[in-house]
């Protein structure tokens, strides 16, 4: 029965993504022991992303989050969540706000790694 002020557990474990309003986001896992929590959002480092934003922007600040993967797995959960965050690279620090994995730019294809403002042939040579 669920009373006054209480939502029902509508999820088991989840891998989740948060988007914050400067398009950044953060993957993360729920695997409390009642599933997930509509009121969890996650812990990631409040102090960068409040570096990013002035104090205006942060008095009306929406974040969204979507639900990515469900298990009653909590095994399964954190291999997707490391997954998640792998392939939406958002353990990338211009692209996410996770910090593990530690990023690695060689992660990236080659093609992503080139600098601006150099000239490179058909096979991604620098020619300049």
């Amino acid at each position: 029965m669920v009373t006054e002020g209480q939502f029902p557990k509508t999820f088991g474990y989840v891998v989740y993504k948060i988007t914050f309003p400067n398009g950044k986001i953060y993957v993360g896992k729920d695997v409390s022991s009642n599933g997930h929590s509509v009121r969890y959002f996650g812990s990631w480092d409040s102090s960068i992303v409040e570096a990013e934003f002035t104090r205006e922007q942060l008095e009306d600040f929406s974040l969204r989050k979507q639900i990515l993967f469900e298990s009653s797995d909590k095994v399964e959960v954190a291999r997707m969540e490391m997954r998640m965050i792998k392939e939406l690279e958002a353990n990338n620090p211009k692209k996410g706000y996770n910090r593990t994995p530690k990023f690695r730019p060689a992660e990236l294809p080659e093609r992503d790694q080139m600098r601006e403002g150099h000239e490179f042939d058909g096979q991604n040579k620098c020619i300049d």
